[in-house]
């Protein structure tokens, strides 16, 4: 069974809610029309104009409580919760769906923005940071194709810390959803000591810091990406590596690097590209691409559902 099809039959095998905010597009709509015939997730399309005054207000109310160290006014509060995508982070919150997926018409910055207020950052890891899930067609590298990319949507210049905290939620994702054994490689133009820098200082810190975050965790750096995935290169450059160039999921060191390599991934190998979805807080939510199909967002809520199952 192909990546894509195991995704929407595991969500269809415990069937979630996910809040849709986005009906002024067609594309989101005919998605909420497939989804629910084919009963892959439960849809709620929401319409702010629709909600029931008491709801809003207590949103608002939450909302409020939940953003005023900021400033936060309760009039501001009710302003803000005439916004759909406010109102379908906040359904999430209190349990109303179960997560929610947004970005045919709005930009990452304004869905992580939302999701982040609203839903909260966990705890664990301290930070909110994204990954595409990359489904690449006759590709004998990852797993048949199958991989995590990460971050390459959210940190612009993650620290060592957020680095390994990237790794440590790709991991998870990775097994959650997919039920992959992951085998983690942090990127750089480095493999084990071949060049020296900053950047590369940078990455081996975040491999210690990952290793002590999960101890069992199978992962490696500093690797270049064909020291990471091809295993001929591997026992070229570093034979002694665990994950022996069949890693899995990807971490990059930057932004920079993580969103240039998914778009080149996609365009260039016809891979599919699921995400952003974003890691981190305390209710599953992902964000699209502005450009993105119908199908994105059918797999995107698939994905969503099978990470608010238990």
């Amino acid at each position: 069974m192909d990546t894509i099809s195991m995704i929407r039959r595991k969500a269809a095998s415990d069937l979630k809610t996910i809040a849709l905010p986005e009906m002024e597009d067609e594309r989101t709509l005919e998605a909420a029309r497939i989804l629910e015939k084919e009963k892959i997730v439960k849809v709620v399309l929401v319409d702010a104009g629709k909600v029931a005054g008491e709801e809003k207000e207590k949103y608002a109310q939450q909302y409020c409580e939940l953003r005023k160290a900021k400033g936060m006014t309760i009039e501001q509060a009710r302003q803000v919760m005439q916004d759909p995508l406010y109102i379908a982070e906040m359904m999430a919150r209190n349990g109303v769906v179960d997560g929610c997926v947004a970005g045919a018409s709005h930009t990452t910055a304004d869905v992580a923005r939302a999701a982040i207020h609203c839903l909260g950052i966990n705890e664990r890891f301290g930070i909110a940071s994204s990954c595409f899930i990359m489904a690449v067609p006759d590709c004998e590298y990852g797993d048949n194709g199958t991989f995590v990319f990460a971050d390459c949507g959210v940190i612009p210049d993650p620290n060592p810390r957020q680095l390994g905290c990237i790794a440590v939620a790709s991991a998870e994702l990775a097994k959650k959803v997919l039920g992959l054994i992951p085998r983690v490689a942090f990127l750089s133009y480095s493999t084990r000591g071949s060049s020296a820098g900053r950047l590369v200082d940078k990455v081996k810190e975040a491999l210690a810091l990952a290793r002590q975050m999960q101890p069992d965790l199978l992962v490696d750096g500093e690797l270049q990406v064909d020291a990471a995935i091809i295993p001929e290169v591997t026992r070229i450059k570093y034979p002694d590596s665990p994950i022996q160039g069949r890693a899995n999921v990807l971490i990059f060191p930057d932004l920079n690097a993580g969103n240039i390599s998914y778009k080149l991934v996609q365009r260039l190998a016809k891979a599919r590209a699921l995400g952003p979805l974003i890691m981190g807080l305390n209710k599953p939510c992902s964000d699209l691409s502005r450009g993105c199909t119908v199908d994105d967002i059918i797999d995107c809520a698939a994905v969503t559902a099978i990470r608010a199952q238990a």
